[in-house]
């Protein structure tokens, strides 16, 4: 998509690079992380441009805990959580059908966005 701000770009291209069928996390089956994938692809293309121009950064959408991925859910990014299709953005929150993800919570600590995340083996 030509016309996605760079940022949106890049995190969109990320997100491809990572097969649908190769879950970048162990304790996200790749079923899990199919649903997951294609809801932050389609977040890009829909609301984006938006995030960015809100301020959001993709650690604050794509984050995850950088040894346990999306089991430690206090280190992800507002769209690592449900792996649900994003209604809206707005400046402190990505809304959903039934629930929303925050980026304002005290103390929050974001991990690196998952095409970075590289699970310790062994």
């Amino acid at each position: 998509m030509s016309d996605l701000p760079p940022a949106v770009a890049t995190w969109r291209d990320q997100l491809e690079r990572i097969s649908e069928r190769a879950s970048p996390c162990r304790y996200l089956t790749p079923t899990q992380w199919a649903t997951f994938r294609e809801s932050a692809i389609d977040f890009c293309d829909q609301l984006g441009a938006d995030a960015v121009a809100l301020g959001w950064t993709d650690r604050q959408l794509f984050g995850v805990h950088p040894e346990h991925g999306t089991l430690r859910v206090d280190y992800c990014g507002a769209l690592m959580i449900a792996g649900k299709k994003a209604q809206a953005v707005e400046a402190e929150r990505v809304v959903f059908e039934r629930t929303a993800g925050y980026r304002n919570t005290p103390g929050k600590a974001w991990g690196p966005p998952i095409w970075e995340f590289k699970a310790k083996v062994g």
